[in-house]
């Protein structure tokens, strides 16, 4: 794996950084976040299916979408509140297993030498205990191995 995730968890910090490279271009890389096509095809850990109600990654737009396997169906929803072609984007997120636990999530889309793309990812709890929480439930895991299926689908895409 060439362009690993690099995850930061700060010990008694309310947020999670994450850093991670891509061997395509930024518009590239911000397309597969906009098209909820694209979208459904990679977020999440391996061996879930995702189902999208709305997927409107726009400055004001929302989304609400889940994530199944044979244990059961997990909801997200939330509401893009920037977003900036090609750029930055900024999100609200809450998972329907952590009610009233709102993260925001920041995203820069940063330009690269090789017409590569580095992605700068900043997500912020409401309390410490909300951000292990979410450490704890396999965030890395889901990152992880969606930015390894969105590597392999810009590949297939040229």
């Amino acid at each position: 794996m060439s362009n690993a995730l690099k995850l930061s968890i700060p010990e008694g910090k309310p947020f999670i950084d994450f850093t991670r490279e891509f061997d395509f271009p930024v518009a590239a890389v911000f397309e597969a976040h906009r098209d909820p096509e694209l979208v459904a095809q990679w977020l999440g850990p391996d061996g879930m299916q995702m189902e999208i109600d709305h997927y409107d990654f726009r400055t004001g737009g929302s989304y609400k979408y889940s994530h199944s396997d044979g244990s059961g169906t997990y909801g997200f929803t939330g509401v893009f509140h920037t977003v900036r072609e090609n750029e930055f984007a900024l999100q609200t997120f809450e998972f329907d297993g952590y009610p009233d636990i709102v993260a925001m999530d920041y995203m820069r889309f940063e330009p690269l030498d090789g017409n590569r793309c580095r992605l700068v990812g900043h997500s912020v709890y409401p309390t410490q205990e909300a951000r292990d929480g979410m450490a704890a439930a396999g965030m890395e895991r889901g990152i992880s191995e969606g930015y390894e299926r969105l590597e392999g689908i810009l590949a297939a895409r040229g």
